[in-house]
């Protein structure tokens, strides 16, 4: 089989128009980010913010084109739009400068992002790390089954635009299907409704995306989905504190976080960062979590702590935030992750899922508690 290339698709995409502007995608500079891997193609459409909702119709067409070509293997189009900040909009108010930040006018702080709900979803949970391999996505899981196990109607979704890997732990393959042409349903298994970037794209195939291509496509998932009614979505967050989580916490009513380390200082100076990243952008952390916290050796069962063993712990103590709980390392854990029957689900008599579901049911006690609070604070119509 040939080789798909570069020319092949802008010459195909050159026979979609714009029928706005009456130019085709091609000649009006719209098509950018193009990656080609594999029969794979990813590339991003770049529109004006206040023109997205209508684009999508060329979006689609955009993706039809290119899905006929022949070797073509899957396609993934997205609407890019550049977005001016709020504190930027509301610069006339105060002073805004060259780098887009605006100050108000009462001790300049700077106007908090508008967060639109989204609908059906009761509240909206983020597990996120300071760096990968700690454990975050097997955590996100099994803390999403936990929470299912307590009678929740529970969410996932993994927003690892570049390693997404929930559609493997939740032993889901196939693509979501869209009656309507407006919503994706999302995929489902072990009672859990997800959506994912993997579910669009082939395995192997990498995300070579910058920033707003990587927004657009977190924006999609999330809005342009059928995911209601949900007591709680579970937000599996990238490593890091880059593009996606700061799309989240800033254009997201999140009602918190949930921090994963291992106990190594290492791990932990990087969940130090990705903590201080949501108090900065106002979103409750809601605990940490000790990954990989020790070992028991499955013939004598001798325990042996091979990252060490309360750090997590004690940085929870040192910044003021909930200690949610302790995960072994266990070679059941991971099996049952890479075969998609997670361990909460496939062994729920087992130590590890109690462990789990302890800290579920923390998370769930400070949903409610935020929840309340949100209540509590809104506003009292009175009829005089």
């Amino acid at each position: 089989m040939a080789e798909i290339s570069r020319e092949q698709i802008m010459n195909v995409l050159s026979g979609v128009v714009d029928p706005d502007t009456g130019k085709d995608v091609v000649r009006a500079n719209m098509v950018s980010g193009l990656v080609i891997k594999g029969g794979n193609v990813g590339f991003a459409l770049e529109v004006d913010p206040a023109e997205a909702p209508r684009k999508e119709a060329l979006r689609k067409a955009c993706e039809a084109a290119v899905d006929a070509i022949p070797g073509v293997l899957s396609v993934s189009a997205v609407l890019t739009a550049h977005r001016a900040s709020p504190a930027a909009a509301a610069a006339p108010r105060g002073q805004a400068h060259a780098h887009g930040h605006a100050h108000g006018p009462a001790g300049g702080q700077p106007r908090p992002a508008e967060k639109p709900a989204i609908e059906g979803i009761r509240s909206i949970v983020a597990v996120a790390s300071g760096k990968g391999g700690v454990g975050k996505s097997t955590t996100a899981v099994n803390l999403a089954i936990a929470l299912r196990d307590r009678g929740l109607k529970v969410g996932l979704l993994d927003a690892d635009i570049y390693g997404p890997s929930i559609p493997r732990m939740l032993g889901i393959s196939g693509r979501p299907q869209s009656p309507d042409g407006k919503k994706l349903i999302p995929m489902q298994n072990w009672g859990i409704v997800c959506m994912s970037i993997g579910f669009l794209i082939a395995e192997d195939t990498p995300m070579i995306w910058r920033g707003p291509m990587v927004m657009s496509a977190l924006e999609q998932m999330l809005r342009e989905v059928a995911w209601g009614p949900l007591d709680v979505l579970v937000v599996d967050l990238p490593p890091g504190t880059g593009d996606a989580q700061l799309t989240m916490a800033q254009r997201v009513p999140l009602t918190g976080a949930v921090i994963v380390s291992t106990p190594q200082d290492i791990a932990l100076l990087d969940a130090r960062k990705g903590l201080a990243m949501f108090r900065r952008v106002d979103v409750p952390v809601m605990g940490i979590v000790e990954n990989m916290s020790y070992f028991c050796c499955p013939n004598c069962g001798h325990r042996t702590e091979i990252f060490a063993h309360g750090g997590a712990r004690k940085t929870a103590a040192e910044l003021g935030c909930d200690f949610l709980g302790e995960i072994p390392l266990d070679i059941r854990i991971r099996e049952t992750s890479d075969a998609g029957e997670p361990i909460v689900a496939s062994e729920p008599g087992s130590p590890h899922a109690a462990a789990y579901r302890a800290i579920a049911e923390k998370v769930a006690a400070k949903i409610e508690e935020a929840l309340g609070e949100q209540q509590r604070r809104a506003p009292k119509i009175v009829i005089q």
